[in-house]
């Protein structure tokens, strides 16, 4: 699952809790301007968690990868200096 519909639907369903308490609240309007507001904040600090979250592990993901990229680029040189010793090494015999 990929992290932009992930997202999507944790908003999608926010919003829809959201509406689907204010059609069957028994509060008063006052009560129930609070009780979203509080939800509300509840829900944006949820999202920001989450964000940052998977932010942190993008990271990590990221930072091994160069990691790995760059021991392949080592090991690669290692390959290419061998190769170059080994023609250079007939030539100079000669």
């Amino acid at each position: 699952m990929s992290t932009g519909k992930f997202l999507a639907g944790f908003i999608v369903g926010g919003v829809v809790g959201a509406v689907m308490g204010l059609l069957l609240a028994p509060q008063s309007g006052e009560e129930t301007r609070e009780m979203l507001a509080r939800n509300s904040e509840e829900l944006k600090n949820k999202a920001e968690k989450t964000v940052k979250e998977i932010q942190g592990k993008a990271e990590d993901i990221v930072s091994d990868m160069q990691k790995k990229g760059d021991d392949i680029m080592e090991k690669i040189q290692t390959m290419i200096n061998s190769k170059k010793e080994a023609k250079e090494e007939p030539a100079a015999e000669v």
